[in-house]
């Protein structure tokens, strides 16, 4: 329990709350999947929110955490000062061309109205063999119209196109439920999402909730069938020159 910790608005998550730890689990594991493939560095974690993700990418290389909110970007300076903090907003994106041999932008690009330009800034500022890697929820799954902060959410095949605007190499997999939460859908007889999206933490049964703050990032995994998956992960190599 961190005393400064950030207020939580619906736009990001945070460790350490019980009432937030299936979400924050579930990011974990993309960012765990994230971290499999990025090089030694340098990787920009784009819309870097509280932190975590930073801090669990840099164990592996070197890392800048891009971030507009200001109360974000002065915890996650306080959380992680090892990795370097730019306050900057994704749709103008201050990073040198070919700098950097990968962006990871997870739950991010649902909130952007420059989608397409944000891709497009990636592309110019990765290496030639630099990697996009994202994640975003799947419109096809996903309780729509109930997030305030998403300005658009997308299916799979929308997600490949917009990335293919300015990468020769994508691949879409999914984030799905495995294990203890598999069972938890058959029971609940719906994903567990759609019941805390329309229910809320408190509105779940109590044993329920005792399930859910037992998940970790090994609950969920990633699949090549991306359609029905919770989530939307994408790796997108091969810059196309404009």
């Amino acid at each position: 329990m961190t005393e400064d910790r950030l207020r939580l608005t619906g736009e990001r998550t945070a460790p350490g709350i019980p009432a937030e730890n299936y979400w924050f689990r579930r990011h974990v594991a993309a960012y765990r999947w994230a971290r499999r493939h990025i090089g030694r560095g340098p990787v920009l974690d784009a819309g870097a929110g509280e932190g975590y993700g930073a801090a669990l990418l840099a164990r592996r290389g070197p890392v800048i955490a891009l971030e507009l909110d200001a109360s974000a970007t002065e915890h996650l300076g306080r959380r992680s000062p090892d990795v370097p903090v730019i306050r900057a907003d994704c749709c103008q994106l201050p990073v040198t061309d070919a700098s950097l041999d990968a962006v990871v932008a997870l739950q991010v690009i649902e909130h952007l109205h420059c989608a397409e330009g944000f891709v497009e800034a990636c592309a110019r500022a990765l290496r030639p063999d630099g990697r996009l890697i994202l994640s975003t929820p799947n419109r096809a799954t996903f309780p729509g119209g109930l997030n305030p902060f998403h300005t658009h959410e997308y299916v799979a095949a929308e997600l490949e196109g917009l990335l293919g605007t300015a990468f020769r190499d994508v691949r879409v997999l999914g984030l799905v439920h495995r294990g203890p939460l598999r069972l938890l859908d058959r029971a609940l007889r719906e994903p567990i999402q759609h019941r805390l999206v329309r229910d809320g933490y408190e509105g779940v049964p109590a044993w329920t909730r005792a399930m859910l703050r037992t998940v970790t990032s090994r609950d969920f995994r990633p699949t090549a069938d991306a359609d029905p998956a919770l989530d939307l992960l994408a790796l997108a190599t091969g810059t196309i020159e404009g």
